[in-house]
């Protein structure tokens, strides 16, 4: 929340005097000494502050997500278990938590939404988990998702099935573990930004997603760009700024 926004907020009323010193004050910094909140990266950057929540507390989490409310900055907590979100929703009691993404969301109002859409296509059911980090996030970047899922390599006729729904697309981030192949294949099919997400899944020459992200660094599809392992998040944030252009 900007300056211009802290003043708007005090002279409707949303606000009181003090909250509206403290938020002028603050200078886009919130010290809480474990961790320290960029509250002016949405004005700054287009994109919040965002909770990476593996690797911390309860505690930590949920103190951050507690702070971010108070403040009126909307909440987006990535890889959350399902103890963090109990956590979490102790402090922001309207918290949504979605178990296949491992994310945790909160708005304090809905904002328009950005002209077109964003497609997330996903290789295979098991690639599910990342395609719906992507999906969570770019919804709560304001932007309509269309999803197609399961329309991997191996049955192909399936992606060609959907393929007006892909091409219509301002942006599309395709998401495949195994081989990696699905980013190449839309690539040549389509005129459109297209965002590959190398997974995790496949056997054991998959080597946790590095052949899939490989093949997707190696394509000869024009217009591709590709997010690391995994970073359904990132290329959700990548499709979002795209899709404002």
């Amino acid at each position: 929340m900007d300056n211009k926004d802290i003043l708007k907020r005090y002279k409707t009323g949303e606000i009181n005097l003090n909250e509206a010193l403290q938020g002028l004050s603050d200078n886009g910094i919130d010290e809480m000494g474990f961790a320290t909140i960029d509250t002016d990266r949405l004005r700054r950057t287009g994109m919040p502050e965002i909770i990476y929540a593996q690797g911390k507390t309860i505690g930590q989490v949920a103190g951050i997500a507690e702070r971010m409310y108070s403040k009126g900055i909307d909440i987006l907590a990535t890889k959350a278990s399902a103890e963090i979100f109990e956590g979490v929703v102790k402090v922001v009691p309207d918290a949504i938590y979605n178990s296949l993404a491992k994310t945790i969301t909160f708005k304090h109002k809905l904002q328009p939404m950005h002209k077109g859409y964003i497609a997330v296509v996903a290789a295979g059911t098991s690639d599910l988990p990342v395609a719906e980090e992507a999906v969570v996030t770019a919804r709560f970047l304001n932007n309509n998702v269309e999803t197609i899922y399961d329309v991997g390599v191996a049955g192909i006729h399936r992606l060609f099935d959907k393929l007006e729904i892909i091409r219509n697309a301002r942006v599309i981030i395709a998401v495949a573990g195994m081989e990696g192949a699905l980013a190449s294949i839309i690539g040549g099919l389509v005129d459109k930004p297209v965002i590959g997400v190398p997974t995790s899944i496949g056997y054991g020459s998959n080597f946790g997603g590095l052949s899939a992200l490989l093949s997707m660094l190696n394509s000869c599809a024009s217009g591709i760009s590709v997010v690391n392992i995994d970073n359904g998040f990132g290329a959700a944030c990548q499709a979002s700024l795209i899709n404002r252009l």
